[in-house]
Order: C-alpha cells, then sequence, then structure tokens
C-alpha cells in the first residue's frame, strides 16, 4: 500500500521545526497517560515511539529527533515516567527511531506499509543493540518483541495513516 503524501524536510533554522517539535512532545505528554489506564500499557504499546515515528516521517528528521531527545525528559520531569535509570535507554531508543524514520522518508519521498515496517525493525534491532551496550541485559530488549509487538504494528499502521490523510 502506498499513500500520495506530503514529507517535509524542516531545518533547525525554521521556527514550523520547534512548533511541531513542541506539538509532539505535548502528545507524547498525553498519549502516554492514556495507554498508562491499560495494565503494562506503556510497554505493550510505546506510545512514545509512535509519536516520533510519526513526526520524524512527516517533517523531518530534526524535527523527529527535538522531539525525540526532549519527550523523555519532559515526561519524567512532569509525570515521574519513565524511570530515572530508563530514560538514557528510552532517549537513545528514540533518537534512532527519528533518525531513520526522518532518512527514509527524505530518502524515499513516499510512505509505503512495507518502509515503515523497515524502518521500525532496524529501530527496534538498533536500539536493542544499543540497549545491551548501555545495560548490559537483553531482556528488556526481548520484551519489546515478545510483550511489545502490538506496539510496534500500532506505530506502523498509526504512522501510516497519519501520513496519508493529515
Amino acid at each position: 500500500m502506498e499513500a500520495s503524501a506530503r514529507l517535509y524536510t524542516l531545518n533547525y533554522d525554521e521556527a514550523k521545526t520547534y512548533m511541531w517539535a513542541a506539538i509532539f512532545v505535548a502528545c507524547n505528554l498525553v498519549l502516554p497517560q492514556v495507554f498508562h489506564l491499560i495494565p503494562q500499557g506503556g510497554i505493550i504499546f510505546a506510545p512514545l515511539s509512535l509519536v516520533i515515528l510519526t513526526g520524524a516521517y512527516k517533517f523531518g528528521w530534526r524535527v523527529g529527533l527535538i522531539a525525540a531527545l526532549a519527550s523523555p525528559l519532559v515526561n519524567h520531569l512532569l509525570t515521574g515516567m519513565p524511570a530515572w535509570n530508563v530514560l538514557p535507554v528510552m532517549t537513545f531508543k528514540l533518537a534512532v527511531l527519528a533518525l531513520l524514520a526522518g532518512f527514509t522518508a527524505q530518502h524515499f519521498r513516499k510512505v509505503t506499509l512495507p518502509l515503515l515496517i523497515g524502518v521500525v525493525l532496524v529501530a527496534e534491532l538498533a536500539g536493542g543493540l544499543g540497549e545491551l551496550a548501555l545495560t548490559g541485559g537483553i531482556e528488556a530488549t526481548v520484551e519489546d518483541f515478545t510483550i511489545g509487538w502490538p506496539g510496534l504494528f500500532l506505530q506502523v499502521i498509526g504512522a501510516y495513516l497519519v501520513c496519508k490523510y493529515l
């Protein structure tokens, strides 16, 4: 499935870059609260990743990277989540996702399900390797696939629909 969609590559010298990044950070404050109403909802659905993937794919890697770096920290400061010890790993994984999504969209200039699946899987693998290097444990990385597969599916479908229709 391919969508004809407008994809942007915003630069750091554009006010729109920071406006969109702020909007995605705000979304990343609200969306996790909704998913945390479900037992283990944050682990299962990874709502921060959905927003970062969508933002970076639609508006470019710079917007995605700003939101990826700011979202976990702002969330932690305002809600206490993610926990302080998880913050570096989550920030790293979101930054990898933002860069991969933004560069993929910039290179291919189209939105397809196979491209989004590839971005999510490569980001999960690269993020998992980073997590392994940072923590020395593989359990959380394995959970991303065993418990978190609904979130990976939601990321792909959600990003596709938002990029296609908005």
